[in-house]
């Protein structure tokens, strides 16, 4: 099993401090009283975040809990200033919100490759006694210390980003259908929660392309926050089309209240209960596993059935048979094209 997704973690950073001024006079031959020749302290160096596409959790903060960047060295003799600190570059996957930890504060959204926000800056070098040289006193040894960088603790949260969520009880196929229609590889197994993290997969076709995300299976209570509930709804929000993937499987097998059609019913329960904006979102319907049904006329009913209760295109597939993907796929294309 691949290590635990992190989309939700707390960070201690601290920029570097500035460098001290220096104190230093000219000692040059033939002038026995040099004028003051202290040089600046450097910059510290600033903590800035930046967008990876490389990167998709962040799990690796839960190792590195507290980023510092580098100070600023101390002003040198001959005017010379100290070097400034390196700046600390923080990669985080796209999808990535910044708050203030202690005031709420969204500090940034980062989206694009390559976007980047200085979270904490650096501390400003102090003078060095050349820059206090007066009429009255020629040999100032006054100099001053530079100022501390900022701290601060900051809350990263991870939402996923994507033009379709695919989403859906577990086990109901929602991995081997993002297998089937990209070249994502998410690892697919016939139990549920096999999907612990949002997997991503670009989807080509007729010269249309897309991005879909595999949210991992939703149980009722999710909305509330029941099992991963709120860490696996998170990432639909960054959704532009939603995409319910139900077993057709459990037709055959299910008890009274049980189902596709029901599977239906309370998947969509969860997620319209998780946010107004959830409400205002495309949606279409796709009954996966149809090749597990004993005949065309319960596959015909089960269609009827369920565009009766979801009053939205219901498309009939079998990821594993690679069937019906392309009417699928076609179908999203119409609804991404109204969306986009």
């Amino acid at each position: 099993m691949a290590s635990r997704f992190i989309d939700r973690v707390k960070v201690y950073v601290k920029a570097g401090d500035g460098g001290r001024g220096c104190v230093a006079f000219r000692r040059e031959k033939f002038v026995p009283f040099g004028g003051p020749a202290g040089g600046d302290g450097g910059d510290g160096g600033d903590v800035i975040f930046r967008v990876s596409t490389d990167l998709n959790t962040l799990l690796d903060f839960r190792y590195r809990p507290h980023l510092k960047a580098t100070n600023g060295r101390q002003g040198e003799g001959d005017k010379r200033a100290g070097r400034r600190g390196q700046d600390l570059v923080v990669k985080v996957p796209p999808g990535t919100m910044l708050y203030d930890a202690e005031t709420g504060e969204l500090i940034e959204d980062l989206v694009e490759e390559g976007q980047e926000v200085i979270v904490a800056t650096g501390g400003k070098g102090g003078k060095g006694n050349a820059r206090f040289a007066t009429s009255k006193n020629r040999a100032p040894r006054k100099f001053e210390e530079g100022s501390p960088g900022q701290e601060r603790s900051v809350q990263l949260e991870l939402k996923s980003i994507a033009d379709v969520g695919l989403v859906g009880l577990p086990n109901a196929g929602k991995s081997t259908l993002l297998r089937a229609v990209s070249k994502a590889k998410p690892e697919v197994a016939p139990y549920p929660f096999t999907t612990l993290s949002p997997h991503l997969g670009v989807v080509d076709h007729d010269g249309e392309r897309f991005v879909v995300a595999d949210i991992p299976g939703l149980i009722e209570g999710a909305s509330q926050g029941k099992g991963l509930g709120y860490e696996f709804l998170r990432h639909i929000e960054r959704t532009a089309v939603l995409l319910y993937v139900i077993d057709a499987s459990t037709l055959g097998q299910s008890q009274p209240g049980q189902g596709p059609v029901n599977d239906f019913v309370a998947v969509r329960r969860e997620v319209l209960a998780y946010s107004e904006e959830m409400k205002l979102k495309e949606s279409l319907v796709a009954i996966n596993k149809i090749d597990l049904l004993d005949s065309t006329e319960d596959v015909l009913n089960l269609k009827a059935q369920m565009e009766e209760v979801a009053r939205r295109p219901v498309f009939l597939i079998s990821a594993s048979e690679k069937t019906g993907l392309d009417s699928l796929i076609q179908g999203i294309c119409n609804v991404l094209a109204v969306e986009r």
